[in-house]
């Protein structure tokens, strides 16, 4: 049942943590997982038809919760900086990843989009957004507005609009379910699972932490705005805990910017996964009460109609063997030397087209070089 909460972390995140092997332990602690992991509307009306995820008459006697899911299903995970230090502050969306399961329910693709990828978002009138080209970030932030109340953001709505942005862009017509998770309660999730364990893939030093973990001091007119001691993560196997591995995570302010960023936060899922399959906190009663009182702080859920649990068992086979991680190329946009934002290379479009038609297995054969391997 551990894994029942660690699914949805990765998952939006609800897949990443799954693994069949724990699923008689989900079943008896699946109400109280269900009751912990905040599930609102996050996709609002839907304008396509419903998927295969909705229930189906059940035969006789009746099978598990989730035991009528087929795929393929596609999952958008959307991670939050609200800078709880600022109160009033905007919402920031910025780790936008999509989970696609294919139609054996025995394999998924984890890839990201960049937070300040250029693309077309459309007019929005619960937030009476125009609509217009900016960055992909910017959609959470445009559709989170509550007109009339200033400084007052609603997440589900800001949620909304990134989904119908992401939607536009790479044609996924109508996502299965959504998770948004917040930065702080990454931390909390990690530290109850125990830790994880990372393989450093290049030397990052942090720009928000000190090597005590202590936040970097604020200081108008130092490099990006902080100074004092710096973290630093070197390249090998780490331990780490929930702020070391937040914190080697969010870095995109070294060698591969953006990108690296991204693949660092693809591998982060793939070692919660690894985690929450460990016999420790399979097994650990107390590790899964833990983990219970951090998914409320860490996520909100979306599964159109189905609870968490359903997908856990829906999953169930899914493991770190085959959770693929594929990191798309791209660049920079520039106008008259300033920064624009990002676009992706043209592989994309053939990576969403073979998500599209449930066909990614072949297409990371073809595509070796954009696979993580670690």
């Amino acid at each position: 049942m551990t894994r029942s909460a660690r699914l949805f972390i990765l998952l939006g995140v609800v897949l990443a943590l799954i693994g069949g092997g724990a699923y008689a332990a989900v079943r008896v602690a699946q109400t109280r997982v269900d009751e912990a992991i905040p599930q609102v509307d996050l996709f609002g009306p839907s304008d396509s038809p419903e998927p295969s995820a909705s229930p189906s008459p059940s035969p006789s006697p009746t099978p598990p919760a989730g035991a009528d899911i087929t795929g393929p299903l596609n999952f958008l995970i959307v991670g939050i900086d609200t800078r709880e230090a600022q109160k009033g502050s905007p919402p920031h969306g910025d780790v936008v990843m999509i989970l696609h399961v294919d139609k054996t329910l025995s394999n998924a693709y984890l890839t990201s989009l960049p937070r300040d990828l250029l693309v077309d978002i459309p007019a929005f009138k619960p937030s009476r957004y125009g609509g217009g080209r900016s960055k992909l970030t910017h959609a959470m932030t445009f559709g989170g507005r509550v007109p009339g109340k200033s400084g007052t953001w609603n997440i589900a709505q800001g949620f909304q609009l990134m989904a119908k942005a992401v939607s536009g862009y790479t044609g996924i017509k109508r996502f299965d379910a959504g998770a948004v998770i917040t930065f702080r309660g990454y931390t909390k999730l990690i530290d109850a699972l125990g830790g994880v364990d990372l393989y450093v893939d290049q030397k990052v030093v942090s720009l928000h932490r000190r090597p005590d973990g202590v936040h970097r001091a604020v200081c108008r007119g130092c490099e990006h705005g902080y100074s004092g001691p710096r973290m630093t993560y070197h390249v090998g196997t780490r331990h780490m805990t929930g702020w070391q591995a937040l914190d080697y995570a969010r870095q995109r302010y070294t060698t591969g910017g953006e990108y690296t960023r991204q693949r660092h936060h693809r591998q982060l899922m793939k070692a919660m996964l690894t985690k929450a399959l460990s016999g420790d906190v399979l097994t650990d009663p107390a590790k899964f009460d833990d983990i219970v009182a951090a998914l409320g702080a860490t996520l909100t859920f979306d599964g159109r109609g189905r609870r968490p649990t359903e997908f856990v068992y829906a999953l169930r086979n899914i493991r770190p063997a085959n959770l693929t991680l594929v990191g798309l190329p791209g660049g920079g946009v520039f106008t008259g030397g300033g920064y624009q934002g990002e676009r992706l290379d043209a592989v994309q479009k053939s990576y969403f087209t073979a998500l599209r038609a449930d066909k990614l297995a072949a297409w990371v054969k073809s595509h070796p070089k954009l696979v993580n391997t670690r």
